[in-house]
């Protein structure tokens, strides 16, 4: 299947196989000489892109890093400078992406990025990146991949419990999708949709993880979502999220997936018709306890101390959280993160 690139989305290929497709898509961008990027683990898929486009590929950068630190993104551009670098191709998941479009915002270079993760980042115009312990974000239409290839066999040895944690990951891109302060009509409908098909999707894929079905719904569900948060703005779950990230360093999925219930919880009275939808589209009674049970059902740690949050952080984690907050339904008051993180810490099940 393949979707055209739209005036604010990328060109995707979606299917089984479809990295076969990516020496053409560099003959659609005329590009000669491309940039291989990928995290240390992905080392070994990342091999085989520079086989497949044989003298295309310029060099291989195997060191993409979570949270996309600044001195990471230095190092690369001077490979990208010295190999007259025309084109990236980024095959991973929010790392290696968030490397990729770091690059692009920098130098206006095309990219096409390979999702093996539930991530949804390759959906969007955001771009977090980390310097002297701090995460910033900015949205920009020109760290917007040019294509984005989906390959569903490549999905298959992503473990089961990554799987389940990277999926939660863009549930919460959904979740705040539907209270957000730009929300419409079509976002909240891909919204649903994506968070019933993940839903579904990540129990049957911990237990069998070469269900190809599964896979398949799941990898579709995440770039629904985040197309959902290439249209709308972020709040408070992503505030968190990129404070306890980048000024903490807790893993990125694995955190989302912690503090989801909880942010959805905090804001479960101002945003009650958003509430609704998501418990329908989990087949729960109640939405932030139906996310928390999810996070369990994927084996997922649901506690911040498991992540290596040392409870002394607390307090410094909610004063980083409450300044300059993004857009909200409910007023992000001090007192009240704090009591959210500690619930979160503890893994406690979620409190409205």
């Amino acid at each position: 299947m393949t979707i055209p690139a739209s005036n604010s989305g990328p060109r995707i290929l979606f299917g089984a196989g479809t990295i076969r497709d990516l020496p053409g898509e560099l003959d659609r961008l005329d590009a000669r000489h491309a940039l291989v990027i990928s995290t240390p683990g992905r080392q070994q898929q990342a091999d085989e892109i520079v086989a497949l486009l044989g003298e295309r590929a310029a060099a291989m950068f195997p060191r993409a890093a979570m949270h996309t630190p600044v001195a990471v993104t230095e190092e690369a551009m001077r490979i990208v400078s010295e190999r007259n670098v025309d084109c990236l191709v980024a095959i991973g998941g929010g790392s290696t992406t968030g490397l990729s479009k770091a690059i692009a915002y920098r130098t206006g270079l095309p990219q096409i990025i390979i999702a093996t993760t539930y991530a949804g980042s390759e959906m969007t115009p955001i771009l977090g990146q980390t310097e002297g312990g701090v995460k910033t974000t900015l949205s920009d239409q020109q760290v917007v991949p040019e294509i984005v290839i989906y390959d569903v066999r490549l999905t298959l040895s992503l473990p089961p419990a990554f799987s389940g944690t990277s999926g939660i990951n863009a549930i919460a891109h959904a979740v705040e999708a539907l209270y957000a302060k730009e929300r419409n009509e079509t976002t909240s409908s891909l919204a649903a949709e994506g968070i019933r098909k993940l839903a579904r999707a990540l129990p049957v894929i911990v237990a069998d993880p070469l269900h190809m079905d599964a896979r398949s719904d799941a990898l579709l569900g995440a770039s629904l979502c985040g197309q959902c948060l290439a249209r709308v703005g972020m709040a408070l779950h992503h505030k968190l999220c990129h404070t306890l990230g980048g000024s903490f360093g807790l893993p990125h999925a694995e955190t989302h997936t912690v503090v989801l219930p909880h942010a959805a919880a905090y804001n479960a009275a101002a945003a009650p018709a958003a509430m609704q939808t998501v418990a329908d589209a989990l087949g729960a009674a109640d939405a932030p306890l139906g996310l928390y049970e999810l996070g369990r059902a994927v084996t997922a740690k649901m506690a911040l101390r498991d992540l290596g949050l040392d409870e002394s952080d607390l307090d410094r984690a909610a004063e980083l959280a409450v300044q300059h907050p993004y857009w909200n339904p409910r007023p992000v008051e001090r007192d009240g993160i704090r009591e959210l993180l500690g619930r979160a810490w503890a893994g406690d099940p979620p409190s409205v």
